[in-house]
Order: C-alpha cells, then sequence, then structure tokens
C-alpha cells in the first residue's frame, strides 16, 4: 500500500512545484550572468549617483571659478575644466551601458540561455521532468525579464535624475539633448523595452539556430538592424511641428526636415542663394520651412516607439513558442 501511494502522489506533487522548481534552477544554472547583471546595475547606478552629487558639484565650482558666471567675456568658459570631464566621462560612461544592455542580453539569451540547452540537449531532459516544453521556454523569459525590468526601472530613474538635475550644466560641458542617444533611450521607457526585445530576439535566434555560437551572432546582428531601423522611423512617429518665414526659423528640438517654400507653397530643396535676390527670383523661393519635434514631444515620441518596440519583442516571443511546439512535434 504505501509504495502504491508514493507512485500515485508524487507525479501530482512534482507537477505542482515543477514551475516553481524550474524558475530557481534557472536562477541557479545562469547565476553568473545573474552577478554579472547585477554588477552591471550597481556600476552604472554608483556612477550615476557620483555624477548627481559630488561630480556635479565639483564642476560647478570648477565653471564658477573661472568666473562664468559674472557675465563677462571669458574664453576659458568654452573649454571644460578636469571637473567638467569627469563629469562628462561618468555621464557617457553610465550612458554607454545602458546602450549596451540590449545587446548584451540578445547575445545571452541567444548563446546562453536557449542555444546552448537545445545543442546540448538539456532541454529536452527538462521536458521528460514533468516539465512542458511551454512551460520551459515561459520561465526561461519570465525570470530575465522580470530581473532586466527591475534593473532598467532604476537605472533609468537615476539617469533621468541627472539629466534633469542642472540643466544649465548638461548644456556647458556639452551632454547630449533630450533627443540625442543615448540620453534619449536612458530617459524614458525605451531603456527597458529594448532590453526586453534584446532578450526577446536572443532567444527567438537561440530556437532558430538550436546552437550557441551561431544564435549569439544572429541574435546581436537581427537586434543592431531592428534598432537602426526604429531610430530611422522615429521622427515620424508624431507629428511634427513646422515653422516658416523669411529666413529659417529659430527651433530648438529635433529636427526632422527644412528647406524653402515658392511662392505657390510648394516644398522644394534649398538652393543656396544666400540673400541673392536674382537667384531666388529665379528659383521662386519666398520663404523656408524646418520640421521638428521641441521637447514636448519627448513623451509621446517615447510611448509610440517603445509601444511598438514591445510589439515586435511579443511577436519575437510567440515564433519562439511556435517553432517550440514545431520541434516537439517532429521529435514525436
Amino acid at each position: 500500500m504505501t509504495t502504491v501511494t508514493l507512485k500515485s502522489t508524487a507525479p501530482a506533487v512534482t507537477a505542482r512545484r515543477g514551475p516553481r522548481g524550474l524558475l530557481w534552477a534557472t536562477l541557479r544554472l545562469h547565476r553568473s550572468a545573474l552577478w554579472f547583471w547585477v554588477m552591471l546595475v550597481a556600476v552604472a547606478a554608483g556612477v550615476l549617483l557620483w555624477a548627481y552629487g559630488p561630480g556635479g558639484d565639483a564642476a560647478w565650482a570648477e565653471y564658477r571659478s573661472r568666473g562664468c558666471l559674472d557675465g563677462r567675456p571669458n574664453l576659458g568658459c568654452d573649454m571644460g575644466g578636469r571637473a567638467a570631464d569627469r563629469y562628462q566621462s561618468a555621464e557617457a560612461l553610465a550612458g554607454g551601458l545602458i546602450q549596451i544592455v540590449p545587446f548584451l542580453t540578445a547575445a545571452w539569451a541567444g548563446a546562453a540561455l536557449i542555444g546552448r540547452e537545445l545543442e546540448n540537449g538539456t532541454a529536452r531532459l527538462a521536458w521528460t521532468q514533468s516539465v512542458s516544453p511551454a512551460r520551459w521556454l515561459a520561465a526561461k523569459l519570465a525570470v530575465p525579464a522580470a530581473l532586466l525590468a527591475a534593473g532598467m526601472l532604476v537605472l533609468t530613474l537615476l539617469h533621468r535624475l541627472l539629466f534633469t538635475a542642472d540643466p544649465e550644466l548638461r548644456v556647458t560641458v556639452g551632454m547630449a539633448d533630450w533627443h540625442q542617444s543615448p540620453a534619449y533611450e536612458a530617459n524614458g521607457t525605451l531603456a527597458t523595452a529594448y532590453a526586453l526585445l534584446g532578450l526577446a530576439v536572443g532567444a527567438l535566434a537561440g530556437m532558430l539556430q538550436r546552437r550557441a555560437l551561431p544564435a549569439l551572432g544572429t541574435a546581436v546582428l537581427g537586434l543592431g538592424a531592428l534598432m537602426i531601423a526604429l531610430s530611422d522611423v522615429r521622427p515620424y512617429l508624431w507629428p511634427v511641428r513646422t515653422l516658416t518665414g523669411k529666413q529659417y526659423p529659430e527651433w530648438t528640438g529635433m529636427v526632422v526636415d527644412d528647406g524653402a517654400l515658392t511662392s505657390k507653397g510648394a516644398r522644394v530643396a534649398d538652393p543656396i542663394c544666400v540673400d541673392d535676390a536674382r537667384c531666388l527670383a529665379e528659383h521662386g523661393i519666398v520663404g523656408y520651412y524646418r520640421d521638428f519635434h521641441p521637447a514636448s514631444h519627448f513623451w509621446p515620441l517615447q510611448l509610440t516607439e517603445t509601444a511598438v518596440v514591445l510589439t515586435l519583442a511579443a511577436l519575437a516571443v510567440l515564433l519562439s513558442f511556435r517553432l517550440l511546439n514545431r520541434r516537439v512535434a517532429r521529435a514525436v
């Protein structure tokens, strides 16, 4: 009776505890990647906090010591000193670390998370231990996705804190404007969205290649192509604001297009007449236009692109599950 009872209840316990056990197994198996992620977040966060605190204070003190705030002309104010250079380097380092996360994630997901386990047969072993292939893949993606989202949220908040703390200092030392990389991605939801896209693309590459090294290369190249394409369409994700005038109108923000206007209101390429009345008359130029995104368009652009990125990530995950189902069906 005892033997029969154990045989009948053991599978139920395993099935009930299987998903939770798989989550812990994923953490244990990839603990080196987990520690690397923790250290990357810690380093980037430390650099951002230093720049926000003592680094920024030192740069401001250096700027004031040169008499740059008393309104008198001073050529030395156009060049940063050592403190300003350290401040700028810290911001660039943190932004670079945030910017490289999607590529590191794609490479790791394609090679170690999915590709290596399919290549070594570890995945098939897990499928025979009361864990379905779908649950296996879901657990593989859920744990890294949660850790990525948590870490990127911390870095995004700290980067935005630094970016908005001292706008005048940021302009003085020549830091990136709101629409320039990596500040644009790091100041909003895109940093997290691209990290999740990297995970999804890496998983899809692993399912396609089923070997570690080919999956790594495919994931990185595929993610790079997607990010280049998305950056090209970014200015067109939200309606632009247009300024016109007899001369090129002044603006602050992301320029999308500019050129000349004819008497009929048509937009043409600027003939570069340089205030030559005869040249302007020959080309029928009566004014100029400029399409741009002001700073107030940051969140509309950011959220629209985030929606596109997350949609692509969801499609990549869906394709990964379909490839997994086909692979399992062929093996049966």
